[in-house]
């Protein structure tokens, strides 16, 4: 007999599930795995809503396996540690981002490099190792493997839990890429989940931040709530023109909606960079 969701595991726990694509949540009573040996399992004190979640409850990129519990920018308080666990212990503030599991023998693994491995294991709507489908931060409590769980400071505010998926995602790419030396000027295109992140980044590395938006509305939001140094409408041809011939060291582009490209890329100094940090409804 297959069994359910409420009786796979022997952890009782409670979630909000989207059971089809109208998206709407509902209560679910499931299960998680026993605490393994190099398991930590955790209170649930806050989540974040990720576009990604609004993605994966309607099934817009075509890979559910319903009722789905989305959530995988979590922050919690550990409750129970492996006997051979040894980076954390009962108390401690920890967080968890989009993956839980791996195959820990390939190249990129060997490297941590797991969120590149064939076969990483997704926090929600993924398939652990025993063929059950995980379920993510929208839920009580939750189990994972200490390799995949971070520390969270004592001096920053756990409602930051979006700080594991939307800041990781413009953080990097400003590193990785060069984006963050004092002086250089950074556009930022969109100025939502994703977006105001960049220029909260980019403006403590100490660059000249300009927000690229459709709309003129989201100007003062830029300027003077998030620092930003100048806005650009993009949909205006009379200021992309004018600001045309390359001033931007850099792009980072944050916008799932379709948005030309090639207006964007007059704006670049020769030879720089522009980075999408989106996952389109059909990628």
């Amino acid at each position: 007999m297959e069994k359910s969701h409420e009786n796979e595991h022997p952890i009782k726990a409670f979630g909000w599930a989207a059971r089809d694509t109208s998206g709407v949540f509902s209560p679910l009573n499931f299960s998680r795995r026993e605490t393994g040996e190099k398991d930590v399992q955790f209170k649930v004190m806050y989540c974040g809503i990720c576009h990604t979640d609004l993605h994966q409850i309607k099934n817009e990129w075509g890979i559910n396996k319903y009722p789905i519990i989305p959530g995988h920018e979590i922050v919690g308080v550990v409750t129970e540690v492996g006997n051979k666990a040894d980076k954390f212990k009962i108390g401690d503030k920890i967080g968890v981002g989009y993956l839980v599991g791996s195959c820990n023998e390939c190249e990129n693994c060997s490297n941590d490099l797991e969120n590149y491995c064939p076969g990483q294991v997704l926090t929600a709507n993924g398939t652990h190792s025993d063929g059950t489908i995980t379920h993510g931060g929208y839920s009580d409590l939750m189990v994972v493997n200490e390799h995949f769980i971070v520390g969270w400071p004592d001096n920053l505010p756990m409602e930051a839990a979006p700080l594991l998926c939307a800041g990781v995602t413009t953080y990097s790419p400003l590193r990785y890429y060069g984006l963050d030396k004092p002086g250089m000027h950074i556009g930022v295109v969109g100025l939502g989940g994703l977006g105001h992140m960049v220029v909260k980044f980019a403006k403590a590395f100490v660059t000249k931040v300009t927000v690229i938006s459709t709309s003129i509305n989201k100007k003062d939001e830029a300027i003077e709530r998030l620092g930003a140094d100048s806005f650009l409408v993009s949909l205006d041809p009379e200021q992309m023109q004018h600001s045309a011939g390359g001033s931007l060291d850099g792009i980072i582009y944050t916008v799932s909606a379709v948005h030309p490209i090639f207006p964007l890329l007059n704006l670049l100094k020769t030879n720089r960079k522009l980075v999408m940090v989106v996952t389109p409804e059909n990628h």
